[in-house]
């Protein structure tokens, strides 16, 4: 089994489907990993091993009668501890709702449980989903599984950080500033935020409902659009109801790439720069046209983001600050007083400038199918450098994380990252991808495109050992 470790839902079905592998076993391998890699990464808040086991063998037990669900049946997921579960604890990442048992599932997962997926657990995330870094001051900071003395990138680090280091197959985690892109690109897997609507938010701990989305984390393209397939809500003439997986190797001779003039690619590392320009001429090589897209407003992005989130945080959590501000990060409680002290003008202003703001984006990419930018202006900075709120290049690292993939939040277009390449110290770079409104279908085509045509996708860490450096296994 060990040697099956990185196979993908897509590879891994059609062996369950035939019975060369059993879900039973699947599940005890990934449980075993879990186990021996958690005191190190750190990736899981409850690890559900009673469950996940019941809910394998009623796989096997029906995979054997021949009642096959299809291509997520027996498959081993993590869910971000966003995610309501019944009767299994769903914290949140934090002290507050440290007892909290849900009586219902959130929408996804019930879609997920479904479709036969198996539960490992709930993963670890930056507390209330509110920052990128994932250091949480309750349960630990989540570490990067190629090198643990460097954030996994949050919130959804842990969802993250258990895909690439082989504890899931597969993980959903959310998505309000940047939190599945900015882990993704910072752990190297693949990470799918779709349109806003497209996946229900109905069970979900919310931050800022205006700008939340729900969406999977992947080692592969293929496996982000099996997820998005099963989760998403069927809306008719949005996807013509196929599957986002349907027409994903039809190529992209005729795509239109924009690459803009303005904001993205100022202030990044030169080797993040270098990396995405490399992604970009793959493109052309692959047989898309390359137009440059002019873009207005960037500027005033992180402003109109900032303020949304804080006073809609604000709303969920004002119960909690006024009657249990110690059982809050300090980070967390930090932001949430500052937004004690916003309006409701300021509010509706800034809601206004999302809309203008997106009607703009629109406009920008009317010529072109998608847009192609970094996903993250670094790499990964150390744990270290987190805390002290200190990095390169310039400003917080807070802020430097989640300024390049706020836009599609603001705009509600889908986006996906995937990794375009390596750091000098062997830490991936992500590449972001931003597609029109809706059009899942091809922002996946055309990663699917970049992902086959580059290797990647083909590179995992090796197992992290305690107190030691973790290399690139090939």
């Amino acid at each position: 089994m060990e040697n099956n470790r990185w196979l993908t839902i897509e590879n891994l079905a059609p062996l369950i489907r035939r019975k060369e592998i059993s879900p039973v076993e699947l599940t005890q391998f990934f449980l075993e990993r879990i186990s021996r890699l958690q005191p190190i990464l750190n990736a899981y808040i409850t690890i559900t091993a009673q469950t996940a086991l019941a809910q394998a063998r009623q796989a096997e037990k029906e995979i054997l009668k021949g009642r096959y669900r299809g291509i997520l049946h027996g498959i081993p997921i993590s869910l971000k501890d966003l995610y309501c579960t019944r009767g299994i604890r769903t914290t949140a990442g934090s002290n507050i709702l440290k007892r909290h048992y849900p009586k219902e599932n959130a929408v996804a997962v019930d879609r997920l449980l479904q479709a036969g997926c198996v539960l490992l657990g709930k993963t670890n995330l930056h507390e209330f989903a509110y920052g990128p870094t994932n250091l949480n001051p309750h349960y630990g900071p989540v570490h990067n599984p190629w090198d643990p003395s460097h954030i996994s990138g949050g919130s959804s680090g842990g969802s993250a950080a258990s895909v690439i280091s082989a504890q899931a197959v597969a993980a959903l985690g959310t998505d309000t500033g940047g939190s599945i892109r900015i882990p993704a690109a910072a752990c190297g897997c693949v990470g799918l935020k779709p349109s806003f609507g497209r996946v229900s938010l109905e069970g979900i701990i919310p931050l800022a409902p205006s700008l939340d989305h729900a969406g999977p984390l992947c080692r592969s393209v293929t496996d982000a659009a099996l997820l998005l397939d099963a989760v998403a809500h069927p809306f008719p003439g949005k996807n013509s109801g196929k599957p986002f997986s349907q027409n994903i190797r039809r190529g992209i001779p005729s795509l239109r790439v924009g690459i803009p003039r303005q904001f993205f690619f100022n202030r990044i590392q030169a080797q993040v720069k270098k990396a995405v320009l490399a992604a970009i001429a793959e493109f052309e090589k692959l047989g898309a046209e390359i137009v440059e897209v002019n873009l207005k407003r960037m500027q005033h992005t992180t402003r109109i983001a900032a303020q949304i989130t804080g006073d809609e945080a604000m709303a969920y959590h004002e119960k909690w600050l006024e009657k249990r501000p110690q059982d809050y990060g300090r980070d967390v409680r930090i932001r949430l007083a500052q937004s004690k002290k916003s309006t409701a003008t300021a509010y509706i202003r800034a809601l206004q400038e999302m809309e203008s703001y997106g009607q703009g984006l629109l406009r920008a990419m009317d010529k072109v199918h998608v847009m192609a930018t970094p996903t993250l202006p670094m790499a990964a900075p150390t744990i270290r450098e987190a805390e002290i709120g200190t990095g390169k290049p310039g400003g917080d690292i807070r802020t430097a994380l989640l300024n390049l993939t706020r836009p599609a939040n603001l705009s509600g277009f889908p986006a996906i990252s995937l990794p375009c390449g390596f750091s000098s110290k062997g830490l991936p770079i992500g590449l972001q991808l931003i597609g029109r409104p809706w059009d899942e279908a091809t922002l996946l085509r055309a990663a699917y495109a970049y992902e086959q045509a580059t290797p990647w996708h083909e590179r995992f860490p090796k197992d992290p050992v305690a107190g030691r450096r973790s290399q690139v296994a090939r």
